[in-house]
């Protein structure tokens, strides 16, 4: 069930709804398989890699597309209501740069791309750790 991914990763929910009334495009792509699809699209545009990993449902069905973005020893997060667009993705990324840079993977406000505030779903602490 479980398979080896990357520490520091954005794992996009693949099976999400395209929109409240339908799940899938005109060619029978889901609303996340082609959010995943443009994150990849506009990361390859970027220097570096960039883990990005599908996962089947991430259980936020009410606040499709979703993406749980993690890395070892910091808090995660999952954050939804994206549309599949390339705008999202570059929204998604660039917080998940700082993010990654981040000691613990708090982003000052200062930092958050319009693109992903009003996104945020949930924050888990690290295993072994609760925020103080």
């Amino acid at each position: 069930m479980l398979k080896p991914a990357s520490d520091a990763a954005i794992i996009v929910c693949s099976t999400c709804r395209l929109t409240e009334t339908e799940r899938e495009n005109e060619e029978g792509k889901r609303g996340g398989a082609l959010l995943a699809e443009a994150i990849r699209a506009e990361a390859a545009r970027r220097s570096g890699p960039i883990a990005i990993e599908d996962m089947p449902c991430l259980f936020a069905c009410q606040r499709w597309c979703t993406v749980h973005l993690r890395a070892e020893g910091k808090i995660s997060y999952v954050l939804g209501g994206f549309e599949p667009t390339a705008d999202a993705a570059n929204a998604i990324l660039d917080y998940f740069q700082h993010y990654v840079a981040s000691e613990h993977g708090v982003v000052p406000y200062k930092h958050w791309p319009e693109g992903v505030k009003g996104h945020f779903i949930t924050r888990s602490p690290p295993s072994g750790k609760v925020v103080g």
